[in-house]
């Protein structure tokens, strides 16, 4: 058996694992939240943002689902809702200023605050072989600066408890620094990018800026960028190394007042952003996020997690 064929042995041994600790029931000791607990979910009217609803709602918390698109999100809830989940909606686009202002007013307003955000909204323009960046401020714009945005907006209403708030970005191995494929190949850069005492907004904003300009200008084929789904793996680099700044932010909050931000892949999923051409099913690419917006004695924030291990940035 080849080296590939290993791995893809392991890869089904570990989801089968996986989908066996999903159907034992968290024990009472485990179980932190109520129906009190509120939880909010950006991109949450279709695929993994849909699951990761479903799957939060039916362990019993209240669940904010937002989207951009109002009459889709609409409709997303209704399913839900008619299975006798307790699902609200919201329309929120997270690369809209003023949406993510009036939606954290009426969060304000309404339910005091939340307890949980998971930022899912993402775009992908690339399918099968195709790697143009012709969409690249786009995706950047949605998916880095939406998830800043948004968690910047958040923090001030996340509310306090003895076990932590929570906040998981949805990220992707395609943004990995030092993945054995598709890192970028600017050692200096990278190294940058690694040190996480030095890391800073402006220095993941400075990576972009170069980025976009050399994908406006043509140059960015040659200056070491990754290879695949270019521009949705940069957004995703810089996903990361914000969860990890984040964390470092975060660490100096008081006990009782803690919010722990951690990032996972979902993995290949088969969702409308992959075309349908994953392997993974939605339920199987909202597991980590769950277990990590749901895990009782949560310890550690900056982390990046797949098939609920940590895995290396």
């Amino acid at each position: 058996m080849g080296k590939k064929e290993k791995a893809k042995e392991r890869r089904e041994q570990r989801l089968q694992e996986i989908h066996l600790q999903r159907t034992i029931p968290y024990s009472h000791h485990q179980r932190w939240w109520s129906k009190e607990t509120v939880a909010v979910v950006t991109g949450g009217n279709r695929g993994i943002g849909f699951e990761i609803c479903r799957q939060l709602a039916t362990h019993g918390l209240t669940v904010i689902l937002t989207s951009r698109d109002a009459s889709a999100g609409v409709e997303s809830v209704k399913a839900l809702q008619e299975g006798g989940l307790s699902v609200v909606y919201h329309q929120l686009d997270v690369v809209d200023y003023s949406s993510i202002n009036q939606f954290v007013e009426w969060l304000r307003e309404n339910c005091g605050g939340l307890d949980i955000l998971v930022n899912n909204a993402g775009v992908n323009f690339n399918l099968g072989s195709d790697n143009s960046v012709e969409n690249a401020r786009k995706v950047i714009e949605t998916n880095y600066y939406g998830t800043k945005r948004m968690t910047e907006a958040i923090i001030s209403l996340m509310k306090p408890s003895l076990v932590g708030a929570r906040i998981v970005n949805v990220s992707s191995r395609l943004g990995r620094l030092n993945g054995r494929r598709n890192r970028i190949s600017n050692v200096a850069l990278r190294e940058q990018l690694s040190d996480v005492e030095s890391l800073s907004e402006e220095l993941i904003g400075m990576t972009l800026s170069t980025f976009l300009q050399q994908a406006e200008d043509g140059t960015w084929t040659t200056e070491g960028w990754p290879q695949v789904y270019t521009d949705y793996s940069v957004s995703k680099l810089a996903v990361n190394a914000y969860t990890r700044l984040m964390a470092r932010k975060l660490s100096e909050r008081p006990e009782g007042q803690k919010i722990y931000i951690n990032c996972y892949c979902p993995g290949w999923v088969k969702t409308a952003l992959t075309g349908y051409a994953g392997n993974n099913t939605v339920e199987e690419g909202a597991d980590t996020g769950v277990w990590l917006a749901l895990l009782s004695d949560q310890t550690f924030m900056g982390k990046f997690f797949a098939e609920r291990r940590e895995i290396n940035f």
